[in-house]
């Protein structure tokens, strides 16, 4: 007759630990792989109303590389995925992370710039009331719009786009 083998704490606990570390060793790899089919955030602008705030991802980015001017345009004629109301005398404020910048960045607002010089800042204010004043005929008084398409345009010291950035603000209707 023979005897089954003896079987001890030891040898029950050493045969626990391997299923303990193949266990680990399989969820490392899976977190791992997971990990790898994820893209970077881009970096977050956003625009503060009062106590509102919208956040958005950029519309155009490539890890800090150059972008063309044809994919800048057509960045920015795309609908802007976050929106925010403005009451009249509302200040707007437009805040960056600290990577736009270093770099600097413009303000459009309906396509115009409203800086003639990129802003290394994180954050500015204007009054929400100038964001409403659409084109006007030379010598006419400003034409007051329900709506501004806002740019936010990453630029670097030699002119070259970055990333963009947009929102859709609305003027509050009582």
């Amino acid at each position: 007759m023979t005897k089954a083998p003896a079987t001890t704490v030891f040898s029950r606990a050493r045969g626990l630990r391997s299923r303990r570390g193949a266990a680990a060793l399989g969820a490392v790899v899976v977190s791992a792989f997971a990990l790898s089919a994820c893209e970077k955030p881009t970096p977050v602008a956003q625009i503060t109303v009062d106590d509102r705030t919208a956040s958005a991802e950029a519309q155009c980015y490539d890890d800090g590389k150059d972008i063309s001017n044809e994919e800048l345009e057509s960045c920015i004629s795309e609908r802007a995925e976050k929106s925010i109301t403005v009451d009249s005398g509302d200040r707007v404020r437009i805040g960056v992370e600290p990577e736009i910048a270093d770099n600097g960045w413009v303000l459009f607002v309906d396509g115009r710039p409203v800086t003639s010089q990129p802003s290394k800042h994180t954050y500015v204010t204007y009054s929400g009331d100038q964001f409403f004043d659409a084109q006007s005929q030379p010598g006419q008084p400003p034409v007051q719009s329900d709506k501004a398409k806002v740019g936010i345009v990453e630029i670097d010291d030699e002119g070259n786009y970055k990333g963009a950035w947009s929102f859709d603000l609305k003027r509050k209707q009582y």
